[in-house]
Order: C-alpha cells, then structure tokens, then sequence
C-alpha cells in the first residue's frame, strides 16, 4: 500500500504518566487509515508527565479531512486529559522578527529562510531603531519602526501586540532586540517568543561583555536560545552552542565567535520550534529531533 509521505501531517501531545497512551495514540491514527512515519515519545519520571510527537500520512488518493480528524481526537484527549495540537505539515509558521542595531542574527535567519532552510513566513521585522529599514526592504518584508523609552514602553507593547494579532502572526523572535519585555506582555505572549543572549562561564552583564570576557580570560564563547518569560533570560532553554577559545583571542575575536554562536544557537531553536518539536516541561523544555 502506498502513502502520500510529501504531505505529512504532526500530532504533538502531553498529557499526565499513564500505561497505554502510546497505544491508544497509534490505535487512534491506524483506526483512521494513517500512516505513522515517525513517533518519539518521553516519560518524565519526575514531573509525571508524558510527551509524544507523531508525523502521519495518509494512504495515496485518500484525503485527510483535518477538521474532522481532531474533533474525532478529541474523545481520546479529554481521556488521557492531554494539551494536543494536529498540524498540517506542509503549511508554513507566520514569524515576526523583532531587532535593534546588530543584524548578524537577523540576516543568517533571513538567508536561512530564503533557501528553504526554515520553513516559514516573515510577517514582520519590527525595530525600535530605523537602521534595520534597508534589510527588510532588501527582502520585500513589511517593516515597522516602534522606538519605545521608558515613558511609552506601555503604549509600544500594546502596539506590538495589536500587530501580531492583525498579521496573523504565531511566533515571535528576538535576534538581538535589546528591550526586556514586561512581565504582563510577557505572559500575553507565553510560549510563544524567543530570545538569544550570549553565555559565559561565568556571565558578564552589562556594557562591553566581550571585552570583559577578555579580561577575564574565558576559556569557552557560548550563547542561549531560550522561551521569554518575566524572569530576564531565564526562561526554558531550547539550544546552546558553545565555542573553546584562548589567551590568543582578542576582544574583536571573542566578538566574531559570539555573533557565530548567537546565529547558530537562535536558528536551530526557531527551527526546532517551526517543526514543532519542541515541548515545554514547566521551566525546561523537552525536545525530538
């Protein structure tokens, strides 16, 4: 029997430990004429929590109806007492990409983007500065010029969030914004952004962090992809790449690995996330790939 596996379809669901859910989930597809292609699943033995992806197709000439499909998934959900999503694959994420002044981060995502790397739609570049203008223009993308101070950040993140609802828009990514979110946007917004910070051992805030980083001799560059949450730079973590250095790097050095860890660490966690791999596990992340 033949399957129709260029145009598959994603069930990702959680759901409390319990015997048979994998069962039940792979009875439901097969009940329904669907073709597993691949199935991860995880059992957190100390949150009790169980975690499972499935990419599906269904037999050549036959079509799936998707409407149907999840409300005939429902009955099994309520039973298991899951949070589940069933996706069409072959559509594409609509992203909106949030910078400031620096564009190594904003150009590798672009780039990506354009050779089919990352399967998405950008609806948007928003800035607080104008310099990033000649990029999105460059790339046809609408651009959106928002300064904020501190006196119009209330009035800035309500027009933020008025244009992620008008464009549509179902992730958002910080590469290289340098504006903390409020905690009330932050929660409107929960699981929904991403952000990108540099990482040392140990961590140097402030001004210049590559040149003290050189002062103090670090043996290791890295950077973090990671959920936005009201907790600066602590939410759950979803890719972290890191880069040995040493006496012989100079502050500029130090700089160019940075931005090479930074493009990489944020690219792989949106690509993640676009393929919907990533699962949230109270403050850490569970991750198929």
């Amino acid at each position: 029997m033949e399957y129709q596996t260029s145009h598959p379809y994603i069930l990702t669901a959680t759901c409390p430990s319990r015997m048979g859910t994998t069962a039940a989930v792979a009875t439901f597809l097969a009940s329904h004429r669907l073709y597993i292609m691949e199935m991860h699943q995880f059992d957190d033995v100390l949150t009790k929590r169980f975690f499972v992806r499935v990419t599906f197709c269904a037999v050549a000439g036959e079509r799936v109806d998707l409407d149907a499909l999840r409300a005939d998934f429902v009955a099994l959900a309520q039973a298991e007492q899951m949070q589940w999503t069933i996706h069409d694959g072959t559509l594409r994420s609509r992203v909106m990409i949030l910078v400031s002044k620096l564009d190594h981060c904003l150009e590798d995502l672009l780039y990506r983007q354009r050779i089919g790397e990352l399967r998405m739609d950008v609806s948007a570049i928003v800035s607080n500065h104008p310099d990033m203008r000649p990029i999105a223009e460059r790339y046809g993308i609408p651009y959106h010029l928002l300064p904020v101070s501190a006196a119009t950040k209330a009035a800035q993140e309500a027009q933020l969030l008025e244009l992620i609802e008008r464009t549509n828009t179902e992730l958002v990514v910080l590469a290289r914004y340098m504006q903390i979110f409020s905690d009330n946007l932050c929660k409107r917004l929960g699981g929904k952004v991403i952000n990108i910070h540099h990482s040392f051992l140990p961590g140097f805030k402030g001004a210049k962090p590559y040149h003290q980083a050189h002062e103090r001799g670090v043996k290791l560059i890295g950077a973090t992809a990671h959920f936005v949450t009201g907790d600066l730079d602590e939410g759950p973590i979803i890719e972290q790449f890191v880069e040995r250095v040493d006496h012989g790097y100079t502050p500029d050095m130090l700089a160019a690995v940075g931005r090479d860890t930074e493009r990489r660490a944020l690219a792989t966690a949106l690509g993640l996330l676009l393929e919907n791999r990533v699962f949230l596990d109270g403050g850490k992340t569970v991750i198929f790939k």
